[in-house]
């Protein structure tokens, strides 16, 4: 099969969960242990990091994979899903993996999955770890894609595990409440391996604390320790155009007492990445860096401020409160659950503009009811079905929306949602789309 066969059958022989929802999950990490013992094992091959949360790991991901790039250390990294191309979601050194490499190893292992039966996102992690330990990268960072405890990425033993916070998502399948969802999160905490919670949130951070007592783990939370950390954001504009959005983070760093002269000092950092919510991502990436020194690992200040400059750059990364147009002001952000869009929400605030046109779907296994009710009842919505096989119907989606208030029209796409957007919104009108991570992949 050539590239474009392989990927078909890949999607259409496999279990995915971007098609399937709940049924693609596999409960137990079997099928992920034997494709990687047929594989040799890469995962014990490379050094990790494991990076899980509901939300802000995938910007963690990308963040620490710059600074650790920058710093001159050949990077793999490992996130998902993928926006435009499958093969943003393994990486090296920012460059996506070569298109014969996955025909490569699809056409050698093909009788391995036809007796296995592994799932699209185990197989997507064998292609991933096989091909981390052939190139021999210094180190990845490796996203856990949902959950924690039972996800197929848990099979690996990093130096640092990395919990960036916990939200609702995924109710259906993690539990219904933050502990239980807290509990299958802290599943990445190994025996021994040091871990860094991102945001102390009171309500489950004794699931994190207990876990790692239990594991005999070092656990610290970024958000106790990094004080006095504040980010400016600015969006300047000139004849109704944007021509600069920067976001500035101040930093002075207190650290815990037992301190070393290997910690990272105050830092200026300016950020590329814009987007208030990056602020806690920030500090989680500090505290990681921070314990990377400790382990050995050269990473001075002036990696760290040249990384976090041009994450874009340096990762592919997109989606994160990114600017689409400037003429109508367009911005688009993968927020997608209450915890996102409350972050959403809160960007919106921050920018000038007359009114607000929101461009908005979303999948049909979420909860409409915990997001809609956030939305603002003065805003001119735009439904749309992002093109998955999940993807909840525009007019199933204007019927709920109505009932809290949210009014407005259906369109036959993402992209005519848009385009009717930018055509409607006045100069200093601001166009915002969103709702689900695959409605952003339509329009980056």
């Amino acid at each position: 099969m050539n590239y474009s066969e392989t990927i078909q059958y890949l999607y259409s022989q496999l279990p995915l969960f971007t098609r399937d929802g709940a049924s693609a999950y596999k409960a137990n990490l079997n099928n992920t242990i034997e494709l990687c013992g047929r594989l040799g094992n890469p995962q014990n091959k490379f050094k990790s990091v494991h990076i899980g949360g509901t939300n802000g790991k995938g910007s963690t991901s990308h963040m620490l994979a710059a600074v650790l790039q920058t710093a001159g250390y050949k990077t793999g990294l490992y996130t998902s899903p993928h926006l435009k191309d499958f093969r943003e979601r393994i990486r090296i050194n920012g460059q996506v993996i070569g298109e014969q490499k996955v025909v490569d190893f699809v056409a050698e292992h093909k009788v391995d999955f036809d007796e296995i039966r592994p799932s699209f996102f185990e197989m997507t992690v064998g292609l991933a770890f096989d091909f981390f330990a052939r190139e021999k990268v210094d180190i990845a960072i490796i996203e856990v894609g949902l959950g924690g405890r039972l996800d197929s990425t848990n099979i690996i033993t990093p130096l640092l595990s990395v919990i960036t916070n916990i939200g609702w998502d995924h109710t259906n399948i993690l539990g219904d409440t933050l502990q239980l969802i807290a509990a299958e999160k802290a599943g990445i905490i190994k025996p021994g391996i040091p871990v860094i919670i991102g945001e102390r949130q009171p309500e489950v951070a004794d699931i994190f604390i207990n876990k790692a007592k239990q594991e005999s783990s070092q656990i610290s939370f970024a958000s106790d320790w990094i004080k006095g950390l504040s980010l400016k954001s600015e969006v300047r504009s000139q004849d109704s155009r944007i021509s600069q959005i920067n976001e500035f983070l101040a930093a002075e760093v207190t650290y815990p007492s037992q301190s070393s002269d290997l910690r990272l000092q105050t830092l200026d950092l300016k950020l590329d990445l814009t987007g208030t919510y990056q602020l806690k991502n920030v500090k989680t990436v500090i505290s990681a860096v921070d314990e990377l020194r400790l382990q050995g690992f050269k990473i001075s200040d002036e990696d760290l401020r040249e990384a976090l400059g041009k994450v874009k750059e340096l990762t592919g990364l997109h989606g994160r409160w990114e600017v689409l147009s400037r003429v109508p002001l367009t911005i688009c952000d993968t927020g997608h659950n209450p915890e996102g869009i409350q972050e959403v929400l809160k960007n919106i605030a921050a920018v000038s503009y007359d009114r607000l046109h929101f461009v908005i779907g979303m999948v049909n296994d979420k909860d409409l009811s915990k997001i809609l009710w956030m939305l603002p009842a003065n805003a001119l919505y735009y439904f749309c079905k992002p093109d998955i096989p999940r993807g909840l119907e525009a007019e199933s989606l204007k019927l709920k929306a109505e009932s809290f208030g949210l009014r407005g029209g259906v369109y036959p796409s993402v992209k005519a949602a848009m385009e009717s957007a930018q055509e409607n919104a006045a100069i200093n009108d601001l166009v915002f789309v969103g709702g689900s991570t695959f409605v952003v992949a339509e329009v980056v």
